[in-house]
């Protein structure tokens, strides 16, 4: 994911600009963004008194209306983008540079949104450049997360992008005196009547700033160029040849190294610290400020040194450990953004249907916490320059990191400018901005640039882990696999996921927050990977409950075509009836599936389980997410989805005691390795009349019931927590028979 200006001078402590040329090997080299100082930033700015021209040069400048935007009601308050929601150049040498405030942290929608851009632009993607996460340059936005990128940014871009194309059709016409539905745009030209005039002849010597209503007719998918076909990833070249520079490796001249003091387990308090030591040692800087204390010198070895020679005394109560959870999450309610304990979403007879059912069922499911374990740890790097700091980190949110550095700083955000590079992994975890606003005191007080750069022990003891669950579940049923009564209840894990994709008369959906004993926070699918779990898991039940085959069971009471549709597409391609059909001892299949972030998931697991070993013998898994724009990117979105939901349904587990993580090494915390990806086989469902909605989420929900169901129906062993694994073998003591 390299920059253009990196990757051709070869400099590598030139911190990258936000602009990606990727393999654009054939276009002008733009200037570094880094050295660009607009006068404010431009999601603060009118777009006519931006500066594009001078960054850019002459050429046409399109940016979509607020209003158009607004209308959408997406953002947050405080991050509506008020100038504008996207804008892009079109060059007179036929380059079209695009701004967004998503950030690319390996999901690659960079390409995607690149794509987009060359379909309603009619250019080769080869011509697209795109400028993510500078908050100095691109439009404001609440976040990457959620799958949420082609829905947002990429409509935002594509509206755009239709607009400028038709902006381009009526200078055509002007200069070759036609009416505009007369031409056509294609290929960096606007042709009609036989003749034709490339974008850079009706550009050149223009400076002109447009706005887009929205009105441009987008492309429809039976005339897509390029939507809809695979695409390999534009900024590949530079990963493979190691041109890209991830935050981890980004330099800034005379920079410094800067470490922050740590509580020694959660919840505990500073009484006191003494620095004087710290201080003393040469070329040391030292900042307490508020709960901040860090150190910054030029070796890391020093840093370190500096660091161990801080005095600090700590209070905290006890904690509770790993085996006390789950009573410590069902005794300790807590209210959280509005939500109490006993809160209903939907609510029926559920008790009087369920005293009517004909079948009943209980049972309580639990997830462990687990770590992100992204590849790349947190790391901010700050330098300032006439009172105003430019932080490069990678984050989720670089105008949410803005506000808060501007805060904390006690700086005017115009004084704050915040850049993405393409970062190693985010899955919910690179939501926070306490190492940049670290970075950014103490190159203030050191009056240098400062990177502060976690390592993997700090990534695991002090950062926020995916909530544990406890999950309790009533269901009731007719004897002809109508689901009469449904109550679900989670404790902890969250709210997203909890209402099923069955259509169930009765049902009751609480979801309670609880006191956790380590924080937590966002990861991939939120609470959706525990709730789908224990709903899948108890839907399998269920069938067994009722003699009926899990599959007819879901068919039977499914609300959702398209789910529908997903779960006989995976169990056609696993030769689920053949399989049930045929069994064999140790050996079984199974089925989950789910609706999250409007994608439709089912995947089926085959397995070999005997004498608590556990082999996976295939993954197959069937995908709708609408339109695919790239189906390539969708394949690889999906496979890392499955293999990242592999690790917290077979052995990832943070194991704690007294506030402290035990299992802070990659050595000791259990994730995926080669040797445990089974044949993973993919069903793209492409549904190019329905907007797409992603693919970096959803697929990880079904994976881990489905080894569940799996595991069950080869050796009759359920296991209602997770992981399934406990040190290498089934969880039997977790499970029934």
């Amino acid at each position: 994911c390299g920059r253009a200006h990196e990757a051709t001078s070869g400099r590598a402590h030139e911190a990258t600009c936000g602009l990606e040329q990727g393999s654009l090997s054939n276009l002008p080299r733009p200037a570094s963004f880094t050295g660009f100082r607009a006068a404010r930033p431009w999601d603060r700015t009118p777009a006519r008194e931006r500066e594009y021209f001078q960054l850019l040069g002459e050429g046409l400048v399109v940016v979509l209306a607020p209003a158009e935007r607004a209308g959408r009601g997406r953002a947050p308050a405080g991050m509506r983008p008020e100038n504008g929601g996207a804008w892009l150049h079109v060059g007179a040498d036929g380059t079209v540079t695009a701004f967004t405030g998503k950030i690319d942290m390996g999901e690659d929608n960079r390409t995607s949104l690149s794509m987009l851009l060359a379909e309603e632009l009619r250019v080769p993607p080869r011509a697209v450049r795109l400028a993510m996460g500078d908050t100095d340059l691109c439009p404001s936005d609440p976040g990457t997360f959620g799958s949420r990128s082609l829905p947002d940014a990429g409509e935002d871009l594509a509206t755009t992008a239709a607009a400028a194309r038709e902006l381009l059709i009526e200078l055509a016409a002007q200069r070759l005196s036609v009416a505009p539905d007369e031409l056509e745009a294609h290929e960096g030209t606007v042709r009609g009547g036989g003749r034709a005039v490339p974008y850079r002849q009706l550009l050149r010597g223009l400076r002109r700033v447009a706005s887009a209503s929205g009105q441009a007719p987008r492309t429809p998918a039976a005339h897509w160029r390029v939507e809809g076909h695979a695409m390999p990833r534009v900024t590949g070249r530079a990963l493979v040849t190691g041109a890209h520079r991830f935050p981890s490796d980004l330099e800034r001249p005379g920079m410094l190294h800067g470490l922050i003091l740590r509580a020694p387990a959660y919840g505990a308090a500073l009484e006191s610290v003494e620095l004087e030591r710290a201080g003393a040692i040469p070329g040391v800087t030292v900042v307490h400020d508020g709960e901040l204390v860090a150190v910054a010198a030029a070796e890391r070895a020093t840093a370190a040194r500096a660091l161990a020679a801080i005095d600090a005394d700590w209070s905290w109560t006890r904690q509770p450990g790993e085996h006390e959870l789950v009573p410590q999450l069902r005794s300790h309610p807590v209210e959280v953004l509005g939500w109490q304990g006993g809160v209903d979403q939907r609510s029926g007879e559920v008790e009087r249907a369920l005293a009517a059912a004909e079948v009943g069922l209980q049972g309580t499911y639990t997830t462990a916490y687990i770590a992100h374990a992204t590849l790349e740890t947190r790391v901010a790097l700050a330098e300032w320059h006439d009172e105003r700091v430019t932080v490069w980190t990678g984050t989720q949110q670089p105008f949410f990191v803005r506000y808060e550095l501007a805060a904390a700083l006690g700086v005017p955000e115009e004084r704050v400018r915040v850049i993405v590079p393409d970062f190693g992994g985010g899955f919910g975890s690179k939501h926070t901005e306490a190492e940049a606003i670290a970075a950014a005191r103490l190159a203030r007080a050191a009056g240098a640039p400062v990177r502060v750069a976690l390592s993997r022990e700090e990534e695991f003891r002090h950062t926020f882990m995916r909530p544990a669950a406890v999950i309790d579940v009533r269901s009731g049923a007719l004897a002809d696999g109508t689901i009469s009564a449904w109550e679900f209840r989670d404790v902890n894990a969250g709210a997203p996921g909890l209402a099923p994709p069955y259509a169930i008369a009765n049902t009751r959906l609480v979801f309670q927050p609880a006191g956790s004993p380590l924080p937590q926070g966002p990861y991939r699918a939120l609470a959706s990977t525990a709730n789908n779990f224990a709903r899948e898991s108890h839907i399998d039940e269920l069938a067994h409950a009722l003699h009926m085959d899990p599959l007819e069971l879901r068919l039977r009471n499914v609300a959702d075509e398209r789910l529908a549709d997903a779960l006989r597409a995976a169990a056609e391609r696993a030769q689920w009836r053949q399989t049930r059909a045929h069994p064999r001892d140790g050996y079984g299949i199974g089925i989950a599936g789910g609706v999250e972030k409007q994608g439709r998931v089912a995947t089926c697991a085959h397995v070999r389980a005997e004498d608590g070993q556990l082999e996976i013998l295939r993954i197959v898994t069937a995908y709708d997410c609408g339109a695919l724009v790239n189906p390539v990117n969708v394949e690889n979105q999906i496979e890392g989805a499955l293999v990242m939901g592999l690790g917290g349904a077979l052995f990832e587990a943070i194991h704690f005691a007294g506030g402290r993580v035990l299992n802070a090494s990659l050595r000791e915390y259990r994730v995926p390795r080669f040797s445990d990806v089974p044949p993973i086989e993919l069903v793209l469902i492409d549904r190019p009349d329905i907007p797409s909605a992603g693919a970096g989420e959803t697929p990880i929900i079904a994976i881990a019931p489905a080894l569940a169901n799996a595991i069950f129906a080869a050796c009759g062993l359920r296991i209602r927590s997770l992981p399934l694994l406990r040190d290498g073998r089934l969880a039997a003591a977790n499970g029934t028979r």
